[in-house]
């Protein structure tokens, strides 16, 4: 279950993610967290969040946003928010680490998917930002925080999450794993 002050770091990339503020912490108004990214690259395909927005805030270096078809740098003091509904992407693309302070509202389960994601990419099973098509739809499935691969259109999405989504399931895949979080969903 992730906690105030937590700090989980990727064995492999060296990412570094602590939780600030937890759903539980604000009783799901937000989750806040500080996140030192030293991976350059994609993380996470291009989605969106359906119920959620999220605000960035750069401390240090300089954090890509790709957004309404544009890609831009944000760098330390500067500020961002990117609405629900809209399909956007986030990642270090320069050889320095980037810091920045996230903010997601509300938070719903925002903060067990980071540390689903960041025990799967430690476990190795992520390969540049794709978890594969199976975890991928199981997550969107089960997940509270309702996100959508922006390629990929919604219709198509939900009928895949309906049918392999349980298929998924049944060969042990999950939206939150019990090894990362202590629970399982």
């Amino acid at each position: 279950m992730p906690t105030q002050g937590q700090i989980i770091t990727n064995p492999i990339s060296g990412d570094i993610y602590e939780f600030l503020e937890t759903a539980n912490d604000t009783q799901g108004a937000r989750v806040t967290m500080k996140a030192t990214i030293k991976s350059k690259g994609q993380l996470v395909p291009r989605h969106f969040h359906v119920l959620q927005d999220e605000t960035f805030e750069v401390v240090s270096g300089q954090l890509t946003v790709v957004y309404e078809g544009q890609t831009k740098k944000i760098t330390a003091g500067e500020q961002m928010v990117l609405p629900k509904n809209k399909p956007h992407n986030h990642y270090n693309d320069d050889n320095e680490p980037v810091v920045y302070i996230q903010s997601v509202t509300p938070a719903l389960d925002f903060d067990y998917l980071i540390e689903n994601l960041v025990g799967l990419a430690a476990d190795g099973k992520s390969k540049n930002g794709k978890y594969g098509l199976v975890q991928e739809l199981v997550s969107l499935k089960y997940l509270d925080s309702k996100s959508f691969l922006a390629d990929i259109p919604v219709g198509v999405q939900k009928l895949l999450m309906n049918t392999i989504a349980p298929i998924g399931r049944l060969f042990g895949y999950r939206a939150v794993y019990k090894k990362y979080s202590g629970i399982e969903k």
